[in-house]
């Protein structure tokens, strides 16, 4: 341990422990701006500096380890006086336009410079103003950005792609994609965690509020809206509602207030996913010979996108299946328009998502079909949604909890769990299992596949005599580990489940972003969990309406209509 002195406050702390960290520890605030522990440790915007006794220049709090009979100041005179020049400094060449700025009410920036009291402009503006395709899903605004090198560290050490990068030099130093690459080419996965980890609004997804009005306006359509998982988990956070008040039932009647005319449940297609994606997983198995392993699953369009650019001759062990998303769509714009008797060409289809890469897969040519058109139409972040909510002065406490809309609205415990990491492993075993022997097994018999890891999980179940490996990773850097692992012999699966954000859909890029907590994803999870223990229904294939649909219009799993309306062609689009 290390005893030391910060603000007259005697301490003691493991040795190691930064000058933030032991601060922290006992309950005294450094501001910070650029830090992101174990990530993004390099004291880039100098807000967290921090003044020692006994040393002439001021230090940063976030990567000077303690030392014995160390005596700091946090918030002397001459910190003060730095971190608001400082601000200062950042203001500059930040093109500040809050009210119009996607993270006002929600910046790291906006919330410091008004701490620090900043009301003019001290030094000259310069504002540098570089072009981006305002078509791609993720958005970068030059403008405002302040080279934190968040987005930098996040893309390399946490997902592996390394997308960002440092360019100029000097006064002109900037961030932009790396090796100057079109956003396009650069083998983007889409994940958005550079956004929710960025400090202010220089990245965000693309704004598709305007295109869902306009459709909202059109009184020749059939609004339809379909809502996922891990946004149930998420939508009350920064609406005021506890956890147990943000029901689904509640946000479908506050979707019904914005416009649409049917609110239905991405869960229905979750669990059609596992009819799907689990009978495929056993026809593989049954046809090992003919088969490479493991199968991947394919529910993350993130995920998808990543293992294209980065191993492509392993496509073809992914799943055929679309997502629950997309199967949605296919659903409703074929069965639904039946039975509404409807052109599907007059169905409108939002997906409410917690998800960026959602808006590019929606839009991939083998997720069209020339009779029904998308699939889906327009896909809006949970962020998004909650926006229109505030826009429509809708006082969220006072909805009441209303059924949503049939014939696509039932879902199981299994079919929620689709947002936690784990979760579509966990669902298609507990239905392969059934598939495979006629019964039932105990519905946390595959518990073992949950949690949060450093690297992925792995687990081996008995179906029957049959042995299953299964592994799940979450975050594309540990899915990297576990493809290199797999290519290199070093381990063997049958099944394998990937999630491109860290903690599964529930941390996803469309998610409410939280200042200074970037593992809400454990909380979310957590809800989800919950909200499986307590269905009645924790099997996919014991949902009502999907039996229906199956009897009524696909036949069986992996029928021929199934086949063309349910599974895709991986390769049938590029990364570009």
């Amino acid at each position: 341990m290390v005893n030391l002195v910060i603000n007259s406050k005697h301490i003691s702390v493991k040795e190691g422990s930064t000058i933030l960290e032991a601060a922290t520890e006992n309950g005294i605030q450094i501001p910070t701006l650029c830090y992101l522990k174990d990530i993004n440790e390099i004291g880039a915007c100098r807000i967290c500096v921090v003044e020692i006794k006994g040393i002439d220049r001021l230090v940063a709090a976030c990567n000077t380890p303690v030392e014995e009979d160390m005596v700091v100041y946090t918030h002397s005179p001459r910190v003060m006086t730095a971190r608001k020049v400082t601000l200062e400094l950042i203001l500059a060449e930040h093109n500040y336009t809050c009210p119009t700025c996607t993270r006002s009410g929600n910046c790291e920036l906006q919330s410091l410079s008004e701490e620090f009291g900043l009301t003019a402009e001290t030094f000259k503006k310069r504002i540098v103003k570089m072009d981006w395709d305002e078509n791609f899903p993720l958005i970068r605004d030059n403008e405002k950005c302040i080279k934190c090198m968040r987005c930098i560290q996040v893309c390399d050490k946490v997902q592996s792609l390394s997308v960002w990068d440092i360019a100029g030099t000097g006064t002109w130093t900037t961030v932009n994609v790396a090796n100057g690459k079109d956003i396009k080419k650069a083998n983007c996965a889409i994940c958005g965690q550079c956004i929710t980890n960025c400090p202010v609004g220089a990245l965000q997804a693309r704004h598709d509020k305007e295109s869902v009005y306009q459709a909202l306006s059109d009184n020749n359509k059939v609004k339809v809206v379909s809502v996922a998982p891990a946004v149930r988990a998420a939508w009350g956070e920064q609406l005021g509602l506890e956890p147990e008040e943000a029901t689904m039932q509640k946000m479908g009647e506050a979707l019904r207030q914005v416009g649409f005319d049917y609110v239905f449940d991405t869960n229905f297609s979750a669990d059609l996913t596992i009819m799907e994606e689990g009978s495929e997983f056993l026809d593989r198995l049954a046809n090992k010979n003919k088969n490479k392993f493991p199968m991947f699953t394919s529910c993350c369009p993130g995920w998808v996108r990543f293992l294209k650019s980065q191993y492509p001759d392993m496509v073809p062990q992914l799943s055929t299946a679309k997502s629950p998303q997309q199967m949605f769509g296919a659903i409703t714009k074929s069965y639904f328009a039946e039975k509404i008797g409807r052109d599907p060409k007059d169905i409108v289809l939002v997906s409410v998502m917690p998800c960026v890469a959602k808006k590019m897969e929606c839009s991939y040519e083998t997720m069209k079909d020339e009779q029904r058109g998308q699939d889906v139409d327009f896909v809006l972040t949970t962020r998004e949604f909650v926006k229109m909510v505030k826009a429509a002065n809708i006082n969220v406490k006072e909805l009441e909890d209303k059924p949503l809309d049939d014939p696509l609205c039932a879902g199981t415990g299994a079919a929620v769990i689709f947002g936690a990491t784990g979760g579509v492993m966990e669902a298609a075993l507990r239905s392969a299992y059934f598939l495979a022997t006629g019964k039932n097994p105990d519905a946390d018999a595959f518990k073992a596949v949950r949690g949060y890891h450093d690297g992925w999980n792995e687990a081996e179940f008995d179906i029957e005599g049959t042995k299953v490996r299964c592994a799940v990773a979450s975050g594309l850097g540990n899915a990297r580990k576990l493809i290199q692992a797999i290519r290199a012999g070093e381990v063997k699966y049958d099944f394998v489940e990937v999630m491109a954000c860290p903690g599964g859909c529930v941390g996803g890029g469309g998610q409410p972003i939280h200042l200074h907590h970037n593992k809400m994803y454990e909380v979310r999870g957590e809800r989800l969990r919950k909200l499986d223990y307590t269905n009645p229904i924790r099997f996919s294939h014991e949902n009502p309406q999907i039996k229906t649909l199956y009897s009524e219009f696909l036949g069986e799993p992996l029928s021929e209509k199934a086949h063309h309306l349910l599974h895709t062609d991986h390769n049938g689009w590029s990364m570009k």
